[in-house]
């Protein structure tokens, strides 16, 4: 960890906020959407680096020092050397100095695997140009920091990661050396281990950027774990504020569809619908958009309630417990019908609520079981669902899936369900649809949107799907979104319009 006191001011992208931070790694990415002053505040790091008596290097975007640079190969035969073993062991291709009758000193590239010579600028490609220049950069021991803006320029995705292995031997080779990416392309954000999110630093379109100052031994334990599923696909948050994550591929597939029905379009513009591949992976997502400073959005699964390193990460958030602060007096007479004198000594927080939400679940769920008659076949489908759980599980009463299954059962039956019950369970049903929505209006202040029917299969149109779990699950899916990209967006509003509503609320900033 490198300290360098750094402090920037950039008012007519910031205001009166500035941008702090003291400690540095020793690789450092700044990332963040186009128009978001990332160019603007690496010349500002750099400016400060160098006043602590640091030597800077600043490789433009433009590459305006590009000539510059390739005279050092012919200057400096160790740097030539080295840089044309790795060019003849990428390309084939070697490079040498011609020196015209004017004095000019021309840099000639020879393909020997075609026997043939031409001239650098006019005759070789844009990728092996910008490699030859980066590496320059990087090779070229002249300076303490070294500062690249879109090192990505003209490589190929495998480039671009042949380049960052490059940074990271030249940063373990000579650790008193920094580096500083500007990057959009997701290959150069390679995190290996927890610590290494430390050195990212998040511009945002008219806000101060953000960064991690300090992880807890709790989120490094978390991010170890999770860095190693950390896929480039997964990286595009880095880059909008405007990302939202679901679960599964086929989420990510149907809310991706359903974009082009938001009504602001210029709006959505940015915004990505990425599938993490696990509801844990959605908590972890959410904890390092929250670290970050970005504007994580997530769309998930009733269930999501029940279990998880989301509900977890969501019942220690500030915002749901600042929003149910706000609505406690109004809540208060709705709190004292779910809670006794002695539980409303203690604060109504979200966790607290859950539990409560819980408890009524399981014990609805225990006296459907015991229902021995029902004049509706809805009625009948749900007391034979959870009597299948009972069938299979010793005590599903503890699994998430249980609790999911009976809320769904109150939320569709509410006065029919009541009929059966005993009376005092009878009495919770309308207790339990309040808490419910309560519940999911404070989780969505931390933007995460919970979808009420239970999980997306329940939202299609063209499959009677009732009751979690689900099965044939990907058929159902190719079933719906067949149908579903020929539609066009007034046809799919009109079809899917839980679905528009929930995303919408999701695009908004």
């Amino acid at each position: 960890m490198i300290t360098v006191e750094t402090k920037v001011r950039l008012p007519f992208l910031w205001g009166k906020n500035s941008f702090k931070k003291s400690n540095w790694n020793q690789v450092n990415l700044i990332v963040g959407p186009n128009g978001s002053g990332k160019t603007l505040l690496a010349e500002e790091i750099a400016k400060q680096f160098a006043a602590d008596g640091y030597k800077i290097d600043f490789l433009q975007a433009e590459r305006a020092n590009q000539d510059e640079l390739l005279s050092k190969l012919k200057e400096n035969a160790a740097l030539r050397a080295k840089i044309e073993s790795v060019i003849s062991n990428m390309f084939g291709k070697t490079i040498r100095f011609e020196q015209r009758a004017d004095g000019a000193v021309v840099p000639m590239v020879e393909n020997r695997t075609r026997g043939v010579e031409y001239g650098l600028k006019d005759g070789e490609c844009h990728g092996l140009k910008e490699i030859l220049t980066l590496l320059i950069a990087l090779y070229d021991l002249n300076s303490a920091v070294l500062v690249i803006d879109e090192p990505e320029l003209h490589l190929h995705p495998q480039f671009q990661m042949f380049f960052m292995n490059e940074i990271r031997k030249a940063a373990a080779a000579i650790p008193e050396r920094i580096f500083f990416l500007i990057t959009h392309s997701p290959y150069f954000i390679d995190l290996r281990f927890a610590e290494d999110l430390l050195g990212v630093v998040v511009c945002h379109v008219n806000r101060v950027p953000t960064c991690i100052d300090s992880l807890s031994e709790k989120d490094e334990i978390l991010f170890r774990r999770f860095l190693p599923r950390f896929n480039t696909y997964h990286k595009q948050f880095f880059f909008s504020d405007n990302q939202i994550f679901v679960e599964g591929y086929t989420d990510q597939q149907m809310f991706t569809n359903l974009l082009p029905c938001i009504e602001d379009q210029y709006g959505v513009a940015g915004t990505g619908v990425i599938d993490v591949g696990g509801k844990d992976e959605l908590g972890v997502f959410f904890k390092v958009c929250a670290l970050l400073g970005t504007e994580g959005r997530i769309i998930t699964d009733l269930d999501s309630l029940f279990a998880g390193k989301l509900r977890d990460v969501v019942c220690d958030d500030e915002r749901p417990a600042r929003w149910l602060e706000k609505q406690y007096e109004k809540q208060l007479p709705f709190y004292r019908s779910l809670f006794t004198k002695r539980e409303m000594e203690t604060p109504v927080t979200l966790e607290k609520l859950i539990y409560r939400l819980e408890s009524y679940l399981v014990q609805i769920g225990k006296a459907v079981c015991e229902v021995n008659f029902s004049i509706d076949p809805a009625m009948d489908m749900f007391i034979e669902k959870v009597r299948a759980l009972y069938d299979k599980y010793e005590k599903p009463e503890g699994l998430d899936t249980f609790k999911t299954v009976v809320l769904m059962g109150v939320i569709r039956l509410g006065d029919m369900l009541k009929d059966v019950l005993p009376l005092p369970l009878a009495l919770t049903v309308p207790l339990i649809i309040n808490a419910t929505w309560l519940i999911l209006a404070a989780i969505e202040t931390s933007r995460v949107y919970i979808l009420p029917e239970g999980c997306i299969e329940h939202y299609y149109i063209h499959s009677d799907v009732h009751y979690m779990p689900i099965s044939a699950k990907d058929r159902l899916f190719h079933t719906e979104v067949d149908i579903m990209v020929n539609e066009s967006p007034r046809e799919l509003r009109a079809h899917y319009p839980t679905l528009v509503d929930i995303l919408t609320r999701a695009c908004a900033k």
